[in-house]
Formats: structure tokens, C-alpha cells, sequence
């Protein structure tokens, strides 16, 4: 039988928005992936302290931003966790959880060219296949080049097709070339100080959690009158 083939798509989500969104659907059609899990990082060790949002806030978010979406969900599963949110802690307590599963981490661009600086960041391909979606102008150019300088590092091989290089055991780093939208959750929090709308940058249902939310927001991210 084979194995079910799972996206996972961590991040900060300080919001969740439509980029995050439409990045996550379009990897899953073009892997025929089976459903996708947005992971929010509970501690995330590189964006903590001041202007993030309470965990179970964005953990909330996310979930409002899925509902009525077919195979995509919410997994909690960095809430009990101590300590920073490392990726490579997370794949492995997956992949030893459900050995059933394939799965196939989602990453942008900036983070690939940024594994070096993560724990374990090189060895991620040894527990799931990578996803690499572009972002900012960054593209299949830049995915090879840097595959070439730092694939022998990740154990990652080319393969006649340039968009794909293998990382052994049958899994993957594969560019995904999706539709540019130049959507941030920095641009989105600094409307946010600016008491500019943020309507349809995130779902309307984020956007209505985050108003009935407001008295919870950090000091970066109070609560202007919005419209």
C-alpha cells in the first residue's frame, strides 16, 4: 500500500495570510500531495520576543484560516513542546510517530538559502522530502546555484530535471514554481500599527480573529480602529 504523502508547512504564522495560503495549495497540486499540515512554531528560536503573538493566538488563526479547506489542517503538536521549535525536532517526532506517512517539508526560497544557520538544517532531507516554493523574485536560477554550492552538504544529487535533485530513500528537494504574491506578515503587522485595512491580505476570518483578539496583541501589534 502506498504511503500517504503529507505536506508540512511550519512557520512563525505571525499572521497566517493568503501567501501562506496559496503557496501551501499549489505545492500540494503540483506533488499530488494528500493533505497538508500547517505546524505553527510554538517558540520559534529566531523570531522570539516582542511584537509575537501568543502561540495559541496563531494557532488559532491558522485553524480559522483552513476551515472549509478539503485536505488541509492545523497541527498542535509544537504546544507541548519545551523549548525553541526546531525544525529537525519536528520532522523527526513525526517520522518516528507515523511511519505509515511520506512527508514533504514546505519551505520558501529564504529558507533554503538559510539551512546552514538552522539545527540539523542540512539534514532535513534525511527525514522528508523538501518542497522549495520561490518567493521575491527567486527562482530556479538561484535553487540550482545553490544547490550546486551546498547539495553535497545535504546529500542531495541532480537529476535530469533541473527542478528536482535527490536526497536518496526515495525523497526529493524539488523547486515548486508558484504565483507570486508579495504578501509579508511584517507588511501586514505594520498596517496593522498604521490603522490600515488589512482586508483579503489574510482570510476574513483571520482578519475577524484578530479583531476579537485585540486586547491579547503585544505592544507591536496593538489594535488601531479599523473599518
Amino acid at each position: 500500500m502506498e504511503q500517504a504523502r503529507v505536506g508540512i508547512f511550519g512557520g512563525t504564522f505571525n499572521p497566517v495570510h493568503i501567501g501562506h495560503l496559496r503557496a501551501a495549495i499549489e505545492v500540494a497540486e503540483a506533488l499530488s500531495l494528500s493533505r497538508v499540515e500547517l505546524v505553527p512554531a510554538a517558540r520559534p528560536p529566531h523570531k522570539q520576543g516582542e511584537g509575537l503573538l501568543d502561540f495559541s493566538l496563531r494557532l488559532s488563526l491558522c485553524q480559522r484560516a483552513v476551515e472549509g479547506m478539503p485536505g488541509f489542517s492545523v497541527n498542535a503538536m509544537e504546544a507541548d513542546r519545551p523549548g525553541p521549535s526546531y525544525t529537525c525536532d519536528t520532522l523527526a517526532e513525526l517520522v518516528q510517530a507515523r511511519p505509515g506517512e511520506a512527508f514533504t517539508f514546505i519551505l520558501g526560497m529564504g529558507d533554503l538559502l538559510n539551512l546552514g544557520y538552522w539545527k540539523k538544517g542540512f539534514e532535513l532531507g534525511r527525514l522528508a522530502s523538501l518542497a522549495v516554493h520561490a518567493r521575491a523574485g527567486l527562482g530556479l536560477a538561484v535553487f540550482t546555484d545553490h544547490l550546486v554550492a551546498q547539495g553535497g552538504a545535504m546529500g542531495a544529487q541532480p537529476t535530469n530535471d533541473p527542478t528536482i535533485w535527490d536526497l536518496g530513500e526515495g525523497r526529493t528537494i524539488r523547486f515548486v514554481p508558484v504565483a507570486r504574491l508579495d504578501i509579508s506578515a511584517s507588511d501586514i503587522r505594520e498596517r496593522w500599527r498604521a490603522g490600515r485595512r488589512i482586508d483579503h491580505l489574510v482570510p476574513q476570518s483571520v482578519l475577524r480573529e484578530l479583531l476579537a483578539n485585540a486586547d491579547a496583541l503585544t505592544a507591536d501589534w496593538h489594535c488601531p480602529e479599523q473599518g
